[in-house]
């Protein structure tokens, strides 16, 4: 019998991200990746042929971050246990992310102009470590407004009981 992954939690029912985070991440790469391909594909206009290569390599880079960003959305995942919270991202670099909620200190719901535009926000738990990445974007408003007040209301049960 071949050993369990160790992304398999036993009991977990994973519910992903809203499909609306993709345009909303694809937005951000056409402007942080497209302005500098204009810019460049301008310059080259008017200057020597060779100057094409960086318009090149940018436009290469953002077609496949379009390419990408579809199956990143899809990978993002989330499950409410008993006594933590699961996160899961990534396609080729995947990680897991364990948030006991007695260890929460408290929990934001934030989004950006174009993410509100689309009904949707993120939900950032913050505990006492630095290092944790406990981040769900893509939530719809109301499924991040009730994980923000279920959240919270399991961390202070939890830490009550401590």
């Amino acid at each position: 019998m071949s050993p369990a992954s160790p992304f398999d939690v036993d009991g977990a029912t994973w519910q992903p991200v809203s499909a609306k985070l993709i345009p909303v991440r694809q937005i951000a790469a056409a402007i942080f990746l497209g302005i500098p391909f204009l810019a460049s594909a301008v310059t080259a206009y008017f200057t020597h042929p060779t100057v094409w290569v960086a318009p090149a390599v940018l436009g290469v880079l953002l077609l496949w971050v379009l390419w990408l960003v579809p199956r990143q959305v899809r990978a993002i995942g989330y499950a409410e246990l008993d006594d933590e919270l699961l996160i899961r991202k990534g396609v080729l670099f995947r990680s897991l992310v364990v948030v006991p909620y007695g260890r929460m200190q408290y929990v934001d719901v934030d989004a950006g102009p174009i993410a509100r535009s689309m009904g949707i926000a993120q939900v950032q738990l913050h505990t006492a470590s630095a290092q944790s990445d406990a981040s769900i974007p893509g939530l719809p408003e109301a499924e991040a407004t009730r994980l923000r007040d279920q959240l919270s209301a399991r961390g202070e049960a939890k830490l009550a009981g401590l």
